[in-house]
């Protein structure tokens, strides 16, 4: 087990109507605030009329911005930056699901620094500051209601990097009730998403990381049984909180403490969800299941270990590599009952940009740390997706 230093800053409220209490907690930091959401959801299913009750009761001041598209833009940040300067904006509340909250984290820290917010982003700049936000979540995925950072497109040569670290929100707001109205598609688009988190993590060469192993392997079968209630029951109460405490377990960073975590799969689909704005969920069902193809060579009894105690595969203790590989045929099973695609071809995608997308992806060095990927390794790995 590696060395770590594990904190938690987020204050997480957790249940039914807990969006009523969102005015409560925002007075805390200030009495003037920017709302920043997606679509109209929140306003068509009455999320909006509750939250805005709840501000108005506290006094609260809001100055709204709308329209975060998936994969958030660099261009609506700059303009979030400059709203929030012009209006003297304190705090910054998210409303709606990775996106909306990871365009807030890179408006809240781009405030107040005196460059280009996209410094944080290329590498350039390290968070000194930010502006305080909050979230209330309206889709169990990609975990930004309890991570340190965010992930923004540059439309300029469509990027798509992580950034801003140590972007915690103060509190995050998560009823499990708001994610009734979510379709079928974006429940198992979010699954996806933070099954990844918790895969990410999973792989590692890291030795003697059992309490981790297996808080990680509690996650990866609590998801996987509890979507396939949803499927059946969209609005049953429990199956939907177990998704969405799940999905903030998955990337709160518990899972990476003592062990060292890859995050490759995710570098590899930034690349194609920038170039061709696919739900990153989607994209990673994809890439997953070829990176580990490409990689369970480098240690098969890991990937052996992830198929007996995730997916309960048959124990062929003297034959490991036919585990693994039953371990990765389960996983791509398991997608393709859930209705998830596991090929780009099944999304519309050809092999026509693939040097492209493995060029970019290693502009700053070679990737991912259970096995170093530098070019040639991502082309592959992107090779095996394409199918």
């Amino acid at each position: 087990m590696e060395n770590f230093e594990f904190a938690f800053p987020t204050k997480i409220i957790f249940g039914r109507a807990a969006e009523d209490k969102v005015g409560r907690e925002v007075k805390k930091y200030g009495n003037k605030l920017l709302i920043h959401y997606g679509g109209g959801s929140i306003k068509r299913f009455g999320l909006y009329d509750r939250i805005m009750k709840s501000l108005k009761k506290e006094g609260i001041e809001v100055v709204e911005l709308g329209g975060v598209k998936p994969n958030p833009r660099l261009s609506m940040v700059r303009d979030g930056i400059k709203l929030c300067r012009k209006e003297n904006i304190k705090f910054i509340l998210a409303v709606g699901g990775g996106s909306a909250i990871d365009s807030a984290k890179a408006i809240a820290i781009g405030v107040l620094y005196q460059g280009d917010v996209w410094d944080f982003y290329s590498g350039k700049a390290k968070v000194k500051e930010s502006l305080p936000l909050g979230t209330v979540l309206t889709i169990p995925a990609a975990g930004s209601e309890v991570s340190g950072d965010s992930v923004i497109t540059n439309e300029d040569g469509w990027y798509k990097r992580s950034g801003g670290e140590g972007t915690y929100p103060k509190f995050s707001i998560l009823n499990p009730e708001i994610s009734f109205t979510l379709s079928s598609e974006q429940t198992i688009i979010g699954v996806s998403d933070i099954m990844a988190h918790v895969l990410e993590r999973y792989f590692t060469q890291v030795k003697n990381t059992e309490l981790t192993d297996r808080l990680a392997e509690a996650t990866l079968k609590t998801v996987i049984n509890n979507i396939k209630i949803i499927l059946f029951d969209p609005k049953n109460y429990n199956a939907r909180a177990e998704i969405m405490w799940s999905g903030s377990v998955a990337h709160n960073n518990l899972l990476s403490t003592g062990r060292i975590p890859d995050w490759g799969s995710h570098m590899i689909e930034h690349e194609i969800s920038a170039i061709y704005d696919i739900p990153h969920g989607e994209g990673l069902a994809i890439v997953f299941p070829a990176w580990m193809k490409y990689v369970y060579r480098f240690n098969i009894q890991r990937f052996a270990q992830f198929a007996l105690r995730v997916f309960n595969a048959e124990a062929y203790l003297d034959d490991l590599e036919k585990m693994a590989l039953e371990g990765i045929k389960k996983l791509e099973d398991f997608y393709r009952e859930i209705g998830l695609p596991i090929s780009l071809k099944e999304i519309g995608i050809g092999g026509d940009r693939l040097e492209e997308m493995a060029a970019k992806c290693v502009e700053d060095g070679p990737i991912g740390k259970f096995k170093e990927l530098n070019k040639k390794d991502v082309l592959e790995i992107l090779k095996i997706a394409l199918k």
